[in-house]
């Protein structure tokens, strides 16, 4: 069981996936902060619900994920946890995809990724501790048509969590990555039925995961006793693709 005074700060984490890794966080005795962009409605009906304290920034902006951070330090000290949750889609064929919808999937999925690790590694140095989930997808793993841009984001996130667990092993900091399959949130309940009926027939498991089940993976990994796992990804998609 992890220490009650560790802090954990989730990026995205007041909706889908990233509401329950907070809420599991929070149940296991971690003080836990939860990032949101713009969806200021629901960031208050959460926090109201289960008093997790919430904060607004871009994870695009590297300035403003600094500021987020020292936030989030001053409120609740040192940040030990980090989970890079918070990412869009903005789905489409490559003859059809614009610019604008590759660029900002890859500035918020990957480099999100980047500006939060940039904010929090220097710290997590200094006090020789530190615990990094990224969370990708089974999609980086297994490619998707339509999806080229957040398949090489997400992509990008495992081989940064690769490079990153080497640089940090000796400061005691694990850096690893969960893929998940498709889960039951609003992302994946705006894929159109007919294509979703078509996903679940590959799926074994035949259904969509939990968030629950996938915050399972971050609090294994996020542990003080998972010191010994760095460099990995976890893979939670109820075997719709065996790595």
């Amino acid at each position: 069981m992890s220490k009650p005074s560790r802090v954990a700060l989730v990026t995205g984490g007041t909706v889908g996936i990233g509401a329950a890794i907070s809420e599991s966080l929070l149940g296991a005795g971690y003080r836990v902060a939860a990032n949101y962009a713009r969806n200021v409605e629901a960031a208050c009906m959460f926090e109201a619900r289960t008093g997790i304290a919430t904060f607004a920034w871009d994870v695009s902006d590297l300035q403003a994920c600094a500021r987020g951070v020292t936030r989030v330090q001053t409120a609740l000290g040192p940040v030990e946890v980090l989970v890079n949750n918070a990412g869009v889609t903005r789905d489409a064929l490559l003859h059809k995809m614009t610019v604008a919808q590759w660029r900002e999937v890859i500035d918020v999925d990957l480099g999100g990724c980047f500006n939060m690790c940039r904010s929090v590694i220097e710290g997590m140095r200094e006090r020789h501790y530190g615990r990094i989930i990224n969370v990708s997808s089974v999609n980086a793993l297994a490619g998707q048509a339509g999806q080229t841009n957040y398949a090489a984001a997400k992509a990008g996130m495992i081989g940064f969590t690769k490079s990153l667990a080497l640089e940090s092993a000796a400061f005691n900091i694990t850096v690893n990555a969960i893929a998940p399959g498709y889960t039951d949130t609003a992302m994946v309940a705006a894929v159109r039925p007919d294509l979703l009926a078509q996903i679940l027939k590959t799926v074994p498991c035949g259904r969509l995961a939990r968030p629950a089940e996938i915050a399972r993976g971050v609090l294994f990994l996020a542990a003080d006793d998972a010191g010994f796992i760095s460099g990995t990804t976890l893979s939670i998609n109820g075997g719709k693709y065996l790595s």
